[in-house]
C-alpha cells in the first residue's frame, strides 16, 4: 500500500492503519531529531519529540493535501517545527558536543592511534556542523544524513529550491573552512642549501 493509499483509508476511518505510517517513517524521523539535537544535549528527549510528531500529524491528518506536499515531507516539517518549538523553550542549553559524551566507537581490531584520530576528526566535523546557523545545519543533514532531494528540502525548511542550494553552499563552505586547518595536509619545503 502507498502512503497515499494508507491516508485515504485512514481519514475514511480505519485509524489502525496509522500504525503502518509510523513504521515506515518512525527511524527517519527520530534520526533527524536527533541529529537536529545534538548540539543541544538534548539527545535524550528525541524519542519524546518523535512520538509528538506523529501525534501532531495523525491529529493534523484531515488537513494533510497531497498536492501540496509529500507525507514524508509534510512529516519533516512537523519533526523540525517541534524540535524548535523544544529549543525555543530550552533557550538557555548550549552545550558543545565534547560534553555531550558522543563518540564514536572504533572496532576492536583498529589500531588505538588510528581509532582516536578518528573519534578526534568525527568529533571536530560534528562541531562544526553543529556551528551552524539552524537553517544551514537543516539543510546540511537533510541532504547529507537523509540524502533528500533539493525539492524536498526546501518543501520542508519553506524555502525555494535555489536558497536551498546557497543554504548548502554556505554550510559547506563555512564547515571546509573550519576543517580546512586540521585536515589539510602540510607542505613540507625542503631546504635548499
Amino acid at each position: 500500500m502507498t502512503d497515499s493509499q494508507l491516508i485515504r483509508e485512514i481519514k475514511d476511518g480505519n485509524v489502525q492503519l496509522y500504525n503502518e505510517l509510523m513504521r515506515r517513517y518512525e527511524r527517519k524521523i527520530l534520526a533527524f531529531i536527533f541529529h537536529m539535537l545534538k548540539s543541544t544535549q538534548l539527545e535524550a528527549i528525541a524519542e519524546d519529540l518523535c512520538n509528538e510528531t506523529f501525534y501532531k500529524a495523525y491529529r493534523s491528518l484531515h488537513s494533510f493535501r497531497e498536492v501540496e506536499a509529500s507525507f514524508s515531507t509534510w512529516l519533516y516539517t512537523i519533526a523540525r517545527n517541534t524540535v524548535l518549538s523544544e529549543l525555543r523553550k530550552n533557550k538557555s542549553v548550549q552545550v558543545s558536543l565534547e560534553q555531550s559524551g558522543l563518540t564514536p566507537h572504533a572496532s576492536f581490531d583498529a589500531m588505538p592511534e588510528q581509532a582516536m584520530l578518528r573519534n578526534e576528526k568525527v568529533s571536530m566535523v560534528r562541531e562544526a556542523i553543529n556551528s551552524l546557523p539552524e537553517k544551514q545545519r537543516s539543510a546540511l543533514i537533510l541532504r547529507e544524513y537523509d540524502q533528500m532531494d533539493y525539492q524536498e528540502i526546501a518543501n520542508i525548511l519553506g524555502q525555494t529550491v535555489s536558497s536551498v542550494k546557497s543554504l548548502l553552499f554556505r554550510a559547506r563552505a563555512s564547515v571546509k573552512l573550519q576543517l580546512d586547518p586540521y585536515f589539510s595536509e602540510p607542505i613540507f619545503e625542503e631546504s635548499k642549501g
